[in-house]
C-alpha cells in the first residue's frame, strides 16, 4: 500500500488532474435522473424506452401481428427489434418438431396462428436460410418526427 502511495505522490497534482479530466472526456456519462449510466459495451437488447416486461410484451405482440398480417407499420427501432424474433419463429416453424412448436406456442399469442405457421413455413421458406423479413423505410411520423418503417415477410 505504501508503494502505491509513494507512486501517487511522485506524480504532481496537475498531472493527476489532467489524467482524470482526459478519462472523463473519453467516457461519456449520461445522467438519467438520479442514476449515472456509463457506456453499454455489450449492447444486445434494444431497450425501446420500456421496462423488460413491457418490452417483451410489445415484441411478442408485434411478432404475432407481423406473422398474422404479413406486414405492419411501426417505428424503425421497433421494426429492427422485432425482426430477430420473427425470424426465430419462422426458423422454429421450418424445423417442425414438437419441441419447436411448444417454444413457438410459448411466445406467439395466437395458438391457431402457430399451427398455420408450422404448416406453411416449410413450403414458403424451405430454400431460404434466414432473412425472412424486409424493412422498408417510410416517411417520418407527424407529431414527433419518429422514423417509421414497414416490416414485412419476404
Amino acid at each position: 500500500m505504501r508503494d502505491a502511495d509513494a507512486k501517487c505522490s511522485s506524480i504532481s497534482r496537475s498531472e493527476r488532474v489532467h489524467a482524470a479530466s482526459s478519462l472523463s472526456s473519453a467516457v461519456n456519462f449520461v445522467t438519467n435522473g438520479a442514476k449515472v449510466l456509463a457506456m453499454r459495451h455489450g449492447y444486445k437488447v434494444p431497450k425501446l424506452n420500456r421496462p423488460a416486461d413491457q418490452r417483451n410484451a410489445l415484441l411478442r405482440s408485434l411478432t404475432t401481428e407481423l406473422l398474422r398480417h404479413g406486414r405492419i407499420k411501426t417505428t424503425k427501432a421497433r421494426a429492427k427489434a422485432v425482426r430477430k424474433h420473427a425470424d426465430k419463429m419462422i426458423t422454429l416453424a421450418k424445423g417442425g418438431s414438437l419441441h419447436e412448436r411448444r417454444q413457438a406456442l410459448g411466445y406467439i399469442y395466437d395458438k391457431d396462428l402457430v399451427h398455420a405457421l408450422f404448416e406453411a413455413a416449410s413450403e414458403r421458406y424451405g430454400d431460404r436460410n434466414g432473412g425472412y423479413t424486409r424493412i422498408l423505410n417510410t416517411v417520418s411520423r407527424r407529431g414527433d418526427n419518429a422514423e417509421m418503417a414497414i416490416i414485412e415477410l419476404v
